[in-house]
């Protein structure tokens, strides 16, 4: 008999949205072995039962039985490694919605400022942009609820909702005497995973934030706007900027790579059994025309991010520039639990790229490292400790673990160095070994 769940797989902080089947298999017990083992967890499971309901009978207060079994459950994953989790329904909720790419809302980036909800930039072509919100209004009501004792999450939630209801905004903007009232109308929002721009009239830029749903259309569009730009013969190439990028989902890492290769192994997951293994290959068709790629990265690119540097990396389609990435290599696949249960984030496989190589708890090293000058005030803030100094992170490689690396990314451009190097590779103002990269030399492990 076999049980069927339908599963996510992802792979970052970002949670999955690629739809899978899993196949739960039942364990069949056999010989007096087995059968003490499993006298033995039945036992466990008894003792469970006593203490839930010695806690519920005795506790100081009266506990909320859902609570504590939602906490156990979490308590018995989290025990595993530091990605496997329980996911209330109104946290599994909210991943989709993330992975997704889209959702219900008004399109402003906002931040929390002095008790207030403080519009960052609103988007273009959205609600808010139309309803004329700008950079630096401080939204003070949400219909007629105050801002103030909200936290930007609960703000954030109740902007967002079904599309076509209205919400009216009550807004302070600097020279206004009086708040302004705006009634905006909710519509489809999608989270801009990919920007671009062209650098200096011969340069492709691209910027990649997360791994959703949309990321490959945005990759294409991306591509498709910098050659509308830039002349064939004019085009130096591309830089792929995967700084910061925490990840997301699996089958979006594949076609982002896919994007930049004609043919080869993307990357491989391995699972608890061998016969788990599963490989992703490119197709042909490599969406830049073979134009140089430079891909940049530091401590915050994480899994997906990771998956990509690494398989372009190992087919020496780019030199990879920056500094030593997080070193998430385990993939996690989030199974719903049936309705209003939520679901569980599981870790059920590590990848690999395409040389086999594993970068658990050790990233991608650069090609070339560069470090920027970091502000005094900002130092303690932009090293990230990577995956190995997590507690309970799965094991890498026998003596191979590394721990921290920078993450900071100048606000000016002209003070970012990992780019203005790529810039210079690319127009050959400077030279260095690593660029263009050597088809000739062996792969890393």
């Amino acid at each position: 008999m076999n049980m069927r769940k339908t599963s996510l797989i992802l792979l970052g902080a970002a949670t999955g949205a690629a739809m899978t089947l899993i196949a739960v298999q039942p364990r069949v017990m056999i010989g007096t072995s087995a059968k003490a083992a499993a006298a033995d967890t039945y036992k466990q499971l008894n003792l469970f039962g006593d203490v839930f309901e010695r806690v519920r009978a005795d506790y100081v207060e009266k506990p909320d039985d859902q609570k504590l079994i939602e906490t156990a459950i979490n308590g018995m994953l989290t025990s595993l490694d530091p990605h496997s989790s329980y996911m209330d329904p109104k946290s599994f909720r909210d991943m989709q919605v993330q992975t997704r790419g889209e959702f219900g809302g008004l399109g402003i980036e906002v931040t929390m400022e002095d008790g207030l909800i403080k519009v960052v930039t609103p988007i273009d072509e959205t609600p808010a942009s139309k309803a004329g919100v700008q950079a630096n209004d401080l939204i003070t009501k949400l219909d007629e609820d105050q801002v103030q004792g909200l936290t930007l999450n609960q703000a954030v939630e109740k902007m967002r909702g079904p599309v076509n209801t209205k919400i009216k905004l009550t807004i302070m903007r600097k020279g206004q005497d009086k708040p302004l009232e705006l009634t905006l109308t909710r519509d489809v929002i999608r989270v801009r995973a990919v920007r671009s721009e062209v650098k200096g009239e011969d340069i492709g830029y691209i910027r990649m934030t997360q791994f959703n749903e949309q990321t490959t259309d945005g990759l294409k569009k991306a591509i498709t706007d910098i050659n509308a730009k830039i002349s064939k013969d004019k085009l130096k190439g591309y830089i792929l900027d995967l700084r910061n990028n925490p990840g997301g989902l699996l089958d979006q890492a594949i076609s982002v790579s896919d994007a930049f290769l004609q043919k080869g192994e993307i990357v491989s997951t391995r699972g608890r059994n061998a016969e788990e293994t599963q490989r992703f290959n490119a197709r042909t068709g490599d969406l830049t025309d073979g134009k140089p790629v430079i891909v940049l990265v530091n401590g915050g690119s994480a899994s997906a991010s990771e998956i990509v540097a690494g398989a372009l990396q190992d087919h020496r389609r780019t030199t990879v520039i920056g500094s030593r990435s997080f070193g998430k290599g385990s993939v996690q696949t989030i199974i719903p639990l049936g309705s209003g249960n939520g679901a569980l984030r599981l870790t059920t496989a590590r990848y690999y790229t395409p040389s086999g190589r594993s970068i658990q708890a050790k990233g991608i090293t650069p090609d070339i490292e560069v470090l920027q000058d970091v502000p005094e005030d900002m130092k303690s803030k932009t090293d990230t400790k990577g995956e190995a100094s997590l507690r309970g992170h799965l094991k890498g490689d026998a003596g191979k673990e590394q721990t921290g690396s920078q993450s900071y990314i100048p606000p000016e451009a002209k003070d970012d160095k990992a780019l203005n190097m790529a810039q210079d590779l690319l127009r050959g103002t400077q030279v260095n070994s690593a660029y263009p990269p050597n088809t000739k030399t062996p792969v890393p492990n």
